[in-house]
């Protein structure tokens, strides 16, 4: 099965993932790899420019990895996930939003690559 993307986890995500009920970390791991093979716009939704969230609704709670692509590398696509939170209003916070696009201009300066 071809994955269209690989997916990396910046250490807040996967904290996030560990701090949870491992039934519900897996089945937002589930939804990434279902998404990583297959378009599916309930999963893994646009933002804005540079941010897209991978959406789980899994026991009532809304789970959400925000994330943005890296293209960088000629050879593979990243989806790099930054951190994750249980979303309690219909709209994401626009300081969860700041603060993925805080740790992409991190990630892009350590890699040495201009935005």
């Amino acid at each position: 099965m071809n994955t269209r993307f690989e997916v990396v986890f910046l250490d807040e995500a996967l904290s996030f993932l560990q701090e949870i009920d491992k039934k519900h970390a897996k089945k937002i791991l589930y939804n990434i790899r279902k998404v990583q093979t297959e378009q599916d716009a309930g999963l893994l939704k646009k933002l804005n420019n540079d941010i897209w969230e991978f959406r789980t609704l899994y026991q009532g709670l809304q789970y959400r990895l925000l994330a943005f692509w890296d293209k960088s590398s000629d050879s593979e696509t990243l989806v790099v996930a930054t951190h994750g939170f249980i979303k309690k209003d219909s709209k994401v916070p626009s300081n969860e939003i700041d603060k993925a696009i805080q740790m992409r201009v991190k990630y892009f300066n350590k890699k040495d690559i201009n935005l």
